[in-house]
């Protein structure tokens, strides 16, 4: 799921690395997502564990969402946001002037002009390295709670997409969405059974 509504949304700043917290609205949200994750996992045969961004957007919707489920909870940095460097924190404006977007021909490895922003390679990666180690666990269900750009490449990895064919992939989200994945046992299928799911934000 993406975490919602956040501070650095509110005020028009640039999110990334950024570490703001929820508002009001996104802790209700939260409280909402909570709900409604304790109906889908009531009578789940497998315990579930929540894995978290460590930036505070998400660790505090992770913590609402393991008070509610009685679960555990461990945040791990590989599932932060897109780092843009030294734009984090500044007014969209100010690197919206600036950016270049990536061209069709370096989908992967295109820094841009924003120093030590991260490209999309490290991104998939870094995000590719822990989603694998959940999958690997599978003694239990898995919430993972992350952001807009990074729940892509939890998506494609999940799907078992490399990262050289992720370049052009998208799996647009909006804050508080939940997004269901599920791996058939029997027939070995990985199906995204809800995208960016917002029914449960009333």
């Amino acid at each position: 799921m993406s975490h919602p509504h956040a501070k650095h949304t509110e005020s028009d700043l640039v999110g990334g690395w950024y570490d703001s917290k929820l508002t009001a609205r996104g802790r209700r949200d939260a409280g909402l997502v909570a709900e409604e994750l304790a109906r889908r996992c009531a009578g789940a045969l497998r315990p579930v564990r929540i894995t978290t961004s460590d930036l505070a957007r998400c660790t505090e919707t992770a913590g609402i969402l393991a008070t509610a489920l009685s679960v555990p909870v461990a945040a791990d940095r590989r599932l932060r946001e897109i780092s843009f460097g030294h734009a984090n924190g500044r007014p969209n404006a100010w690197l919206a002037q600036r950016q270049v977007p990536a061209p069709d021909h370096d989908r992967l490895d295109h820094r841009g002009p924003i120093r030590e922003a991260e490209t999309r390679r490290e991104v998939a990666t870094r995000v590719g390295e822990c989603v694998r180690e959940l999958m690997a666990d599978t003694d239990h269900d898995h919430i993972v709670v992350t952001h807009g750009y990074a729940l892509t490449f939890v998506i494609t990895t999940w799907m078992r997409i490399p990262v050289e064919a992720a370049g052009f992939a998208s799996f647009a989200t909006v804050p508080g969405a939940i997004t269901h994945l599920r791996h058939d046992d029997y027939w070995r299928n990985r199906a995204v059974l809800g995208l960016a799911d917002t029914s449960h934000l009333r």
